[in-house]
């Protein structure tokens, strides 16, 4: 890809662009039947679809025995099981707000518009770092740490994960850091609040209503229906790890287009697989001690950002709506991305 690119060219395109989204403002569509907080679903101006997630109660995280998850996942040893104490105790939490989440992780073309109309520059090219990404002969066990992708590398970065990607897939290789960016700008443009979700609201999305391991129950199936994760046509690449694949076959060995694998009960895709989904929270491994009966939002500083929900490349065990994973917040990576939350009409108003 050349360098030498027209920068005012970019310049102009970029202000048209957030001229166009200005002079919408306030169009943004409303569909579906009228919820208690407002209608049902939600497209705004750059084409993010939301749906309403109504207030509520749920039981937040996992305090199955060691037995239990050795049974169901054969393969994946007690060493990995023992650290899951972060998911402890199992505790009630309320959700005493409705908001709106994203339908779908943002996608690459979202992403896109976001950055030519705002001038945002994303950290994995404004710091010259790069990120990480997929190279068909790399080999894991030669780098330092054995890490699944080469990195960080000037050569990758959001536009450039190693892999091919359209614009309706996930984008990947975006911080926390960006993620904010993106939420603060579209807050200004639309004129009600966006955020990230919180560690709380995620996993109360993700289980929508339902109390078992995944969505649709407490086995990694049907998988090839209802989430992308790491399975054989993945584990083609990464051999050493086939014994953590699904043993099927999805048709996917990377991203899929959002929207491809079945939504969960409120109408949610991909909350399990595709990408990990950064979320507000800073991480602390016994916060569940101390959280809140209501609106918990994580400790209130810290070094580590949450990350949920499993990528394409996740074995189905890490991919449970209980698994907590954390990264700083300036990392890019090839398997995370995220998704926005949106403020409700009434709670825009009380800000």
């Amino acid at each position: 890809m050349s360098k030498h690119t027209s920068s005012g060219r970019k310049r102009a395109a970029g202000t048209l662009l957030a001229a166009l989204l200005l002079a919408t403002a306030g169009c943004a569509s409303r569909g579906g039947e009228q919820g208690a907080g407002g209608p049902a679903t939600i497209v705004d101006r750059l084409g993010l679809a939301f749906v309403l997630v109504p207030a509520g109660e749920f039981m937040m995280g996992s305090e199955e025995s060691a037995g239990a998850l050795e049974a169901a996942f054969p393969t994946i040893g007690r060493e990995r099981i023992a650290e899951l104490h972060d998911e402890a105790p199992r505790h009630r939490v309320r959700i005493t707000r409705g908001f709106y989440l994203a339908r779908h992780e943002v996608t690459v073309g979202q992403f896109r518009r976001f950055v030519e109309a705002s001038g945002h520059v994303p950290e994995s090219i404004a710091d010259g770092t790069g990120a990480y990404g997929f190279r068909s002969d790399y080999d894991p066990a030669r780098s330092p740490r054995g890490d699944a992708f080469e990195g960080r590398d000037p050569a990758y970065s959001w536009r450039n994960p190693g892999f091919p990607q359209g614009d309706d897939h996930p984008v990947v290789n975006v911080s926390w850091n960006d993620a904010m960016a993106m939420a603060r700008w579209l807050g200004e443009i639309e004129g009600v609040p966006y955020r990230l979700p919180t560690e709380a609201e995620w996993e109360y999305a993700c289980r929508a209503g339902s109390r078992t391991r995944y969505h649709w129950g407490d086995a990694p199936v049907p998988q090839t229906s209802a989430a992308n994760l790491f399975d054989l046509d993945a584990s083609t690449h990464w051999p050493r790890w086939q014994a953590q694949a699904l043993p099927a076959r999805d048709g996917f060995v990377f991203t899929a287009p959002v929207g491809s694998f079945a939504p969960n009960a409120w109408g949610l895709h991909d909350m399990h697989g595709n990408v990990w989904e950064w979320v507000a929270d800073w991480y602390e491994e016994a916060y569940y001690r101390v959280s809140p009966l209501e609106d918990p939002g994580g400790p209130p500083d810290g070094r580590l950002k949450v990350r949920r929900g499993g990528s394409w490349h996740t074995w189905p065990f890490y991919a449970r709506a209980s698994f907590r994973n954390w990264n700083t917040p300036e990392t890019r990576y090839t398997l995370v991305g995220f998704r926005l939350l949106r403020e409700t009409g009434a709670v825009a108003a009380a800000h």
